[in-house]
């Protein structure tokens, strides 16, 4: 049991730890290719190795009957509304300003948690939950600057990275509805190609002559490679057994790792500066954050079995 846990725990960190290193590769490709280019791309090619795989090692790939509509409505929420929200928004915003408000998806799955799952909130629950959004208002503060007129947060980016959170909090409710009947390979695998399939119009109406006129590097393409074989694939397989074993409140807990791992990146990587406002409000929201995800409610069944 504590082999195991350790071992989720683990996938836990580590798919924080790619999905925090992607704000950093995402501006990188950003250099050379659009938002739709970026996630087309990322999705053509996790399609392609995950479809290559799964054969590989002998993992199904069939969906059962009844599923498809869940499969449709799951690639919808992520990678599609997400990842529109998340590639647009963080053409405008910096790094650690993205991984912040990204991080906030916590907070946001509390109130299905409650309205789905009959979770108690505690008043040390909703303190997290105020203290964590004081810490974006102060990130999203620059003196001189206006709220939502900071060049490293415009409303438009936050809003747009806001999206990207609610979807990301429908995608967590629709993998844990499938998560136990599903290999994480084939959930991955199914996610990918579908939402590949909803972006590839988005691309050929907007983006495909910009496409067209690029001339690949290396930097860019291996930029364009680790960030679809760390954030695209090795996160999300890491991350569906994380929320089958843990359950969506606790999984998505790990979501405070993201910001302060993308600070870092982003301090070695492309030279972003630390300021007083962003490590204070930093420094709230990680507070915040695990004060919220702090086990203060009823225990239900399960959690009673899992303690004894």
């Amino acid at each position: 049991m504590k082999r195991t846990t350790a071992r989720i725990y683990l996938f836990a960190v580590l798919s924080m730890c790619f999905w925090a290193m992607s704000f950093v590769w995402i501006k990188i490709v950003y250099k050379y290719y659009e938002p739709l280019t970026t996630i087309t791309l990322r999705l053509l090619i996790a399609s392609l190795l995950l479809w290559t795989i799964a054969p590989l090692f002998r993992i199904p790939l069939a969906i059962r009957k009844g599923d498809g509509k869940w499969f449709l409505l799951l690639a919808f929420a992520e990678p599609f509304c997400y990842f529109l929200g998340e590639s647009f928004g963080m053409k405008y915003v910096s790094s650690t300003v993205g991984a912040v408000i990204i991080s906030t998806i916590p907070l946001f799955v509390l109130l299905p948690a409650v309205l789905f799952f009959k979770e108690r909130l505690s008043p040390t629950n909703i303190g997290g939950i105020a203290l964590s959004f004081c810490g974006i208002l102060l990130m999203m503060y620059v003196q001189g600057y206006g709220f939502g007129q900071s060049p490293d947060a415009p409303l438009h980016g936050i809003l747009l990275m806001l999206f990207a959170v609610l979807s990301a909090v429908g995608y967590s409710m629709l993998i844990k509805r499938l998560a136990d009947r599903y290999h994480a390979v084939t959930l991955v695998a199914w996610q990918s190609f579908l939402g590949a399939i909803y972006f590839l119009p988005l691309f050929y109406l907007f983006d495909h002559d910009k496409f067209r006129a690029v001339t690949p590097t290396g930097e860019l393409i291996g930029a364009l490679l680790t960030l679809t074989v760390f954030a695209s694939v090795l996160a999300f397989l890491l991350y569906i057994p994380v929320i089958q074993r843990l359950g969506i409140a606790k999984a998505n807990v790990f979501a405070n790792l993201i910001p302060v791992m993308t600070a870092v990146f982003s301090f070695f990587v492309l030279g972003e500066s630390f300021t007083i406002q962003k490590l204070g409000g930093m420094a709230l929201v990680i507070g915040g954050l695990f004060l919220s995800g702090t086990n203060t409610g009823k225990r239900t069944g399960a959690d009673e079995a899992e303690r004894l």
